[in-house]
């Protein structure tokens, strides 16, 4: 379709390459060497892959805090320590 301002259309034209395209023939060297394709996948696009493997919820882990939680013992002075220090690391 050729468009030529606002007001004069044509209509769809014909799909046709300029030139014809003649298959180009392939030429055997003997001496030529092959080429591979090679991916080297990084470590870190590895552990990625193994992250994103991996459960959202670690059930195991889910149920072991909540049983501390139920006996008490969750909540230790070392671990709001620990916590502290690490929000306090965050914020700077």
């Amino acid at each position: 379709m050729h468009v030529h301002g606002p007001s004069h259309l044509h209509g769809p034209q014909p799909i046709s390459p300029p030139h014809g395209v003649k298959p180009t023939e392939q030429m055997h060297r003997p001496d030529a060497p092959q080429i591979a394709d090679e991916v080297d996948i990084s470590e870190a696009a590895r552990l990625a892959e193994q992250i994103q493997q991996m459960p959202d919820i670690r059930g195991d882990r889910v149920e072991a805090v909540r049983r501390q939680i139920a006996e008490g013992t969750y909540e230790t002075r070392d671990k709001l320590h620990v916590a502290v220090e690490r929000l306090l690391d965050e914020i700077g």
